[in-house]
């Protein structure tokens, strides 16, 4: 994988699922499984829903459309799990369908079209595409582990009020080409 595009997208990917992991590891298992209004998601229903999309979408990506016809997306909210090793290990399996589907991509993919119900897409696109949901998906978790923790929730970013400290050792640093995260 030595394009530039790849190794970001990648890069991006493993950071969501960091914040993501970040979050759970601070949750008790009650919390992760807790629903704050009536016709919410608690976080291992969200779970459940990212690594169905994911297992739909990263199996046999390039040859396949992504919405297979094994996906049951309803079923996805319904929360099923009895443990957090059970919950874990199910979010750790999509992760490593994305992570080996995007892994075996090179530059010459890329252009190639793809199709999530019959919808065609490159594969530019249809990564793009990915990634924002699972933002938006990583950003509902963090938000929902926010408001479980309270005061007790450690800050995954620049803590409030602490902006100027951290501009000031990041300008302290050499101008150099790295990855954002790189520094996480």
């Amino acid at each position: 994988m030595e394009n530039s595009y790849l190794a970001s997208a990648l890069k991006q990917f493993e950071y969501y699922k960091s914040l993501s992991d970040k979050t759970m590891e601070q949750l008790s298992f009650k919390e992760l499984k807790e629903e704050f209004a009536e016709d919410s998601n608690s976080i291992a229903i969200i779970v459940k829903h990212i690594v169905g999309n994911m297992l739909s979408r990263w199996t046999n990506f390039l040859t396949e459309d992504g919405e297979k016809p094994w996906r049951e997306r309803d079923n996805e909210f319904i929360d099923v799990f009895k443990t957090r090793e059970e919950l874990n290990a199910y979010w750790n399996k999509g992760w490593d369908c994305l992570f080996n589907a995007i892994k075996q991509l090179n530059s010459e993919d890329l252009e190639k079209i793809v199709y999530i119900r019959n919808q065609g897409h490159t594969v530019t696109e249809a990564i793009n595409r990915q990634m924002m949901h699972y933002a938006y998906h990583a950003g509902q978790i963090v938000f929902i582990g926010k408001l479980a923790k309270g005061t007790k929730w450690q800050s995954l970013s620049i803590p409030k009020g602490k902006s100027l400290d951290y501009n000031v050792e990041k300008f302290s640093k050499t101008k150099c080409k790295r990855h954002f995260t790189e520094d996480l």
